[in-house]
Order: C-alpha cells, then sequence, then structure tokens
C-alpha cells in the first residue's frame, strides 16, 4: 500500500483505518500532514458557504484541530471521515465522511471537494464507493444527508444515489453566525428491494439452510461488498442449477461459499419462504443441517456469524429471510 502515500515525507505515519478505491480515486483516513492542503481547498468561500460547520476565512489551525477530530472520532466509532486522493498523482482533493449515530445504526453522509475539482464526477464516484461501503461493512439501517436548499448539484448527486428527500428545514452556518437558512433532508434506506434480470412476475428458486452446531448457535453470512443488499446477513444457500434437487444444489452451494462438505442425507426439510419482490417471485425452501465435515469460512469475501436463536433479530436480513426467524427460534 506504500504507492497510496507516495506524497508523503518519509517520515510520515501510515494511517489507521480502511482504504477504500474507486477507478479514479483512493478514500484514506486523514493524518495530520494533509492540514497545509485541506486548509488550502476549503478556505474558500463558495465551499463554506455550502457547508454547516465551516467558518469563512477558515482558520489554519481548525484545519489541524479538524483532522486530529476525526482521528478520535473515528477510534470511538463516531465517525469515519476519509481524505479523497488522485489514485494517479497522490493528490488530496477533497473530503467525505459519516457521522455515525448511536450503535453506528444511522449514519449522516458530508464531503466536499476542492473548486478546481467540481464538475468531474470526482463527488459522485467518492460518494457513491463511501455509500457501498458503510452499508456492507457497518450495520447502519438507513443513511441521511443535509444540503443548503440552493445546493442543486449535491441534491442530483444524491437522487443519483438513491437518497429521497425526506423534509425540508432551517439551519444556521458557521459562515453566516445569527442566520438561519434554508435545508433539505434526506434518506437512504439499506434495505431496498432486489432488482433482477428475471421477468416480472417470474418465480425464482433458491435453496437454503439453518447450520446449527453443538451449542445450538445458526450460522448467518453477510452478503459482501458489490452484493445486491450488501450488508444484510442471511442463510447460507443459493440458487439452483437446471436438473439440480434442492439436496445437491445445497452441497454444492455449502462447498463453494464455505468449503465444506455435505450429503443430501445431511438436510432435514424445515420451511419455505415465499416473498414478492419488485421485479420476481422468490420462493426458497429451507433446510436443517447439523453434519458437515470441514470448517466453514467465508470463501467469497463473506463475513459469517455463529448466532444464538433468540439473537436472530439483532441481525438485519433480507425480506424474504426475515419470516425464518420466530420459526427457528421456537424450534431450537
Amino acid at each position: 500500500m506504500s504507492d497510496l502515500f507516495d506524497s508523503f515525507a518519509p517520515d510520515t505515519a501510515l494511517p489507521a483505518g480502511p482504504v477504500l478505491r474507486t477507478t479514479r480515486l483512493v478514500l484514506r483516513p486523514l493524518v495530520a500532514a494533509d492540514a497545509p492542503v485541506f486548509h488550502r481547498l476549503i478556505n474558500d468561500w463558495e465551499i463554506c458557504r455550502r457547508l454547516p460547520d465551516a467558518p469563512f476565512p477558515y482558520p489554519a489551525q481548525l484545519a489541524t484541530d479538524w483532522i486530529a477530530a476525526s482521528v478520535h472520532d473515528r477510534e470511538h466509532r463516531r465517525a469515519e471521515q476519509f481524505a479523497l486522493v488522485e489514485a494517479e498523482s497522490g493528490t488530496l482533493i477533497g473530503v467525505a465522511g459519516l457521522r455515525l449515530g448511536k450503535a453506528q445504526k444511522t449514519a449522516e453522509l458530508g464531503y466536499w471537494l476542492g473548486r478546481a475539482y467540481w464538475g468531474q464526477g470526482f463527488a459522485l464516484e467518492a460518494a457513491r464507493r463511501l455509500v457501498e461501503w458503510a452499508f456492507a461493512g457497518l450495520p447502519i439501517g438507513h443513511m441521511t444527508a443535509t444540503v443548503a436548499a440552493d445546493n442543486d448539484v449535491s441534491e442530483a448527486l444524491l437522487s443519483r444515489l438513491g437518497f429521497a428527500q425526506s423534509g425540508k428545514g432551517t439551519k444556521e452556518f458557521s459562515c453566516r453566525p445569527g442566520q438561519k437558512m434554508p435545508v433539505k433532508h434526506f434518506t437512504l434506506a439499506r434495505d431496498v428491494p432486489v432488482a433482477t434480470s428475471a421477468a416480472p412476475g417470474r418465480v425464482v428458486l433458491v435453496v437454503a439452510v439453518a447450520l446449527i452446531d453443538a451449542q445450538g448457535r445458526i450460522l448467518l453470512a453477510r452478503r459482501p461488498e458489490g452484493k445486491k443488499m450488501a450488508g444484510l446477513w442471511e442463510f447460507p444457500g443459493g440458487k439452483m442449477e437446471k436438473g439440480e434437487t434442492p439436496e445437491a444444489a445445497l452441497a454444492r452451494e455449502l462447498h463453494e461459499e464455505l468449503g465444506i462438505e455435505t450429503a443430501p442425507r445431511d438436510f432435514a426439510p424445515f420451511v419455505f419462504a415465499s416473498h414478492a419482490y419488485d421485479s420476481f417471485h422468490l420462493l426458497m425452501p429451507v433446510f436443517l443441517c447439523r453434519r458437515w465435515k470441514g470448517e466453514p469460512r467465508g470463501r467469497e469475501g463473506q463475513k459469517l456469524a455463529w448466532v444464538a436463536p433468540a439473537d436472530l433479530v439483532e441481525y438485519p436480513m433480507p425480506p424474504a429471510d426475515r419470516p425464518l426467524i420466530p420459526m427457528l427460534r421456537d424450534f431450537l
């Protein structure tokens, strides 16, 4: 990863925290060495007038303090702030981040770019990557954003990301003390219907299993970043291929996804799920399994969790999986 920090002095410590990539950008944690460029970029009336907490003129010391606060907030899981860096040149061009709510259940999105980088798609590229990462890696249920009422560019960007306007209000901006400025509020929920190439009304058949260990816990897999409904937890399984029985499909999926070996006789039919999405109808036979060979591991980048039946309700799941929770809890 040293190529990401070529513009830093040799004695500059690498920042702790996640590093995200897009086609043209690297999103990395801010470090103290960013302060001079951070200040030069943000000390601009056209930027500060759009940011509620940015005074104008913007003091150089405030840039240093803000970066230090972002490091502190990350360590205490109150925020995730990222420097937006051009991947090719290593140049800092702006900042994007999330202010996290209690237990990381909600997050507020914010971002700004130096004026020289406006109109080139960088903000959309960074915001989309940040939203995808947050929904996949954090327990966020929904995300919010607030923009000045006259900030048509940001409103259009949020719309392209799927945010919907949730209200209007007023807010005092630091660059205009004593004045309440009109703002618009936007919200994006993680739990959205899944789109698919299946024709509307078509029934899609998938198969799933509740793997139960010796302590009576159930294995859940978290959908990784890049998949639809990323970040939601589900029971292992997948689509049946042509000519497969449900049991054969399940054995294949468990080998491909988790690296474990099972046989059709290991699966006990339990219940089925039937759920209508916008463009297809999902039918999902669900089995129970207490015997397998090998240790389950996420071979497709998914996180795994062994969960007590009473705790299943704490894990956000796709709509089709949720009705299975009380049935499993009562059975086990």
